[in-house]
């Protein structure tokens, strides 16, 4: 019986931490139009231009790679970034909410440290 229960609670804790890993799943690149065809480098300059990917928030004026990712109780990811800007040096440290989008499930917001939305991407094709 005791066994049982181990084996019953092992599986709702590997089922819950599935649910929280499959809220947001960057393994695959989201952008908008621009981005996506941005996706493996640069194809064409475009001001909108926001593509994020597993390690990465590229737009068209700055760069910014992943230092750390976690998912918050709510399925959205703090993420810690350092950001290079075009025409500055150096790089600044900064952190991004990335959640769903409240208009589309199918796509995902992201905003600065203030709540200032930056931009809407949707999964690559």
């Amino acid at each position: 019986m005791r066994r049982a229960g181990l084996f019953l609670t092992a599986v709702v804790v590997l089922a819950a931490g599935h649910a929280v890993a499959a809220g947001i799943d960057l393994t695959k690149p989201y952008g908008n139009k621009s981005g996506c065809i941005n996706k493996a480098g640069q194809q064409v300059y475009a001001e909108d231009m926001l593509l994020l990917t597993s390690e990465a928030f590229v737009t068209v004026a700055s760069a910014c790679t992943f230092t750390d990712k976690k998912t918050q109780a709510d399925g959205s990811l703090l993420v810690k970034a350092t950001c290079q800007a075009e025409g500055e040096e150096g790089e600044t440290p900064t952190q991004f909410t990335i959640k769903r989008s409240a208009k589309n499930a199918k796509k995902l917001t992201i905003a600065d440290e203030d709540g200032n939305v930056m931009g809407e991407v949707a999964l690559c094709k």
